[in-house]
């Protein structure tokens, strides 16, 4: 049940995520995410189905990414681009707490509370996710963008690579523990848990 409860937050996750990029691109004054059909809030124009597959599997996946002339934004505008995405998340994962915390406490409400309590906790992991500096996450492309020139160079030759860094380091985590990716997330969750619906997600 909590895995059914949880399809809407996940597809509304990456469907708020994906349009903040478009919408900021198109706002800056590059229409390729408006021409290719990526400026809305409908699901299917922004799921993987791999990638959403992968998710449910896995627990990590993708979605389509919006297409962005990035010649049209200058490394400014990218870097907009790139922030308003985590950012969307963070916002939407905020008032997903705020709902949830008014919800009533009650058998009958229970899985209403629970779709945005899923909400909170999904949008705001996949918000810091996406701010970690490995391509092709948004957060490579916010650090390349405060990058000198010649280094910026140099970091855009691990971008192929990225994908097989990323997978490596998710199965090491799992594996071992150790929790370099995910083990600032977790806390940084229950923070946000805490203050917003006053109780705590993991029990770390």
């Amino acid at each position: 049940m909590d895995l059914i409860l949880s399809i809407p937050p996940i597809l509304f996750a990456i469907t708020i995520h994906e349009y903040a990029h478009g919408y900021v691109a198109h706002r800056l004054g590059d229409p390729t995410p408006y021409f290719a059909g990526r400026l809305t809030l409908n699901p299917v124009r922004h799921i993987d189905p791999i990638g959403a597959i992968v998710f449910l599997l896995a627990g990590f996946g993708w979605a389509k990414p919006v297409p962005i002339d990035s010649s049209r934004l200058g490394i400014r505008g990218m870097r907009k681009v790139s922030f308003a995405g985590p950012l969307a998340n963070l916002l939407t994962g905020i008032c997903s707490g705020l709902v949830a915390r008014i919800i009533p406490d009650s058998a009958f409400f229970l899985p209403l509370f629970k779709i945005f309590y899923f909400s909170l906790i999904l949008n705001i992991a996949f918000g810091l996710f996406n701010l970690i500096p490995i391509p092709p996450l948004d957060g490579s492309h916010i650090l390349e963008s405060y990058l000198p020139f010649s280094y910026r160079l140099s970091y855009r030759r691990i971008a192929p690579y990225g994908m097989m860094i990323l997978i490596i380091a998710i199965f090491f985590d799992r594996l071992t523990g150790i929790g370099i990716l995910w083990g600032w997330i977790g806390p940084v969750i229950n923070i946000f848990s805490t203050i917003l619906v006053g109780r705590p997600f993991f029990h770390l």
